[in-house]
């Protein structure tokens, strides 16, 4: 067998992924604010960027007469009530007067000031203080404070029982049985067959086994269950409500949805992300001898330039699905949540002119303002069934049927799963037993046992 090398040429077609349309791509994926972020980032790196200045509209120069009325009505009015026209008028902000809650650790920490003990037992119950979980837990292990802390067990133990003893109650406590057990010493309740059920049977009440613990106890199912109310009233968490409000997190919306006489108008928000233009100075080195300079400048202005192209398609493109989607779903803009369609990427796609995966890209951590609420653009895309009649039924609309069924039931009679399913297929909507235990577990209704009152 002779081997031998010869040269072929081969024509070949490959989707290659260029730094352009990977850019382009992420930017497409990113909220509002990871948007900014980017800006930001391309701002300080690219000198060819900058901000373009939206300069408002002089109110005199504008068309809408109501809003120069309104203006010339409040300056006659502050002409008015002014004693002199010379004084400036200072803004007031009102949270500049809110007070700021104190967090549980300044609660805690006033407590313990204003508490006789040793300096000793003082530094451990400040420890104790500062390592506390948002909840109001105590995660570490005594023996290991003692260690760190250089004394003894019962030592700790002594600077825990004095912090257990502040407000709010059930605070420091190292389990949820301890928790609850502080606040019911707390009230003086910490007996009888409330004492029994903290103390043994937390997890059998979890379950619902009222009917167990009414043998185990010799005592009517009515007992068991108005004990069980009274230990549910208390507060398994009782540092949260020390919560920060600087721990709030806001959704800012990508796009609003808006109704004007019988009419939907989609609004891209680009309020909170920058208008970009070139920066005329450095364009204009583009016309110097400095081969070095203009070779800089050549490729930060295909970057800035690219950069604004990747902007203006990602608000065309999301305006255009959230567009479909509003067509697609104008029943429950209209009507509300029992008239959500089943709706697939690959229905918008296809309205749009567009990959199923440019959609899922576009809708990906993104929320829309609408006149029912905010909501996240995923929440659109249900599925669901269809009757005899053609009509469909998103998941959501039958949760929502399940919730209104569950919250009319008899409390004595609670509906069992399969009474709920027979119910609904009554209404033409036919779906199983399992279906209904799966929608019911996702809207965190607990089963028929546990919903069952004496």
């Amino acid at each position: 067998m002779r081997m031998e090398f010869d040269l072929k040429l081969q024509q070949t077609q490959k989707l290659i992924m260029t730094p352009e349309l990977k850019q382009a791509i992420e930017i497409l994926q990113l909220n509002s604010l990871e948007l900014n972020a980017l800006i930001e980032q391309e701002l300080e790196t690219n000198p060819l960027l900058e901000k373009e200045e939206v300069i408002e509209e002089d109110i005199y120069e504008s068309n809408d007469f109501t809003e120069l009325a309104k203006y010339i009505r409040e300056t006659e009015e502050r002409m008015y009530y002014d004693d002199s026209d010379d004084e400036e008028i200072e803004e007031v902000n009102y949270e500049n007067f809110v007070s700021t809650k104190p967090s549980l650790t300044d609660h805690l920490l006033f407590q313990l000031h204003i508490t006789p003990v040793s300096p000793k037992i003082q530094k451990i119950c400040e420890y104790i203080i500062f390592s506390l979980s948002p909840s109001g837990y105590l995660r570490e292990d005594i023996k290991d404070i003692a260690e760190i802390l250089e004394c003894t067990e019962e030592e700790v133990l002594e600077g825990l029982s004095i912090v257990q003893s502040f407000d709010p109650p059930g605070i420091a406590a190292r389990n949820l049985q301890e928790c609850l057990k502080l606040q019911l010493l707390a009230q003086d309740s910490y007996k009888g067959i409330v004492k029994e059920l903290v103390d043994y049977h937390l997890e059998e009440i979890a379950e619902g086994k009222y009917s167990y613990l009414a043998k185990l106890y010799n005592i009517s199912l009515k007992e068991v269950q108005q004990a069980v109310d009274f230990i549910k009233k208390l507060n398994p968490k009782p540092g949260s409500s020390f919560s920060s409000t600087a721990d709030v997190r806001y959704i800012v919306p990508d796009v609003e949805v808006i109704k004007r006489e019988g009419e939907y108008f989609v609004i891209v928000n680009d309020s909170v992300t920058p208008k970009l233009k070139i920066n005329n100075y450095y364009h204009s080195i583009l016309n110097s001898h400095d081969e070095e300079a203009k070779k800089y400048i050549n490729s930060k202005l295909q970057s800035a330039m690219w950069l604004i192209k990747s902007l203006e398609s990602r608000k065309e493109t999301l305006y255009k699905v959230v567009k479909a989607i509003v067509e697609l779903q104008r029943d429950f803009l209209d009507k509300g949540i029992n008239y959500l369609k089943p709706m697939t990427q690959k229905q918008i796609a296809d309205i749009v002119g567009i990959h199923e995966s440019t959609v899922s890209r576009a809708i990906n951590g993104k929320y829309v303002a609408t006149p029912r609420g905010l909501f996240e653009l995923k929440f659109f895309f249900q599925s669901g069934i269809s009757n005899k009649n053609g009509n469909e039924f998103s998941a959501e609309t039958i949760k929502n049927l399940i919730k209104k069924l569950i919250e009319e039931e008899d409390p004595t009679n609670p509906l069992s799963d399969q009474k709920i399913a027979d119910i609904l297929k009554e209404k033409n909507i036919n779906i199983s037993r399992r279906t209904v235990a799966k929608y019911r577990e996702e809207c965190n209704i607990p089963s028929t046992i546990k919903r069952r009152r004496y």
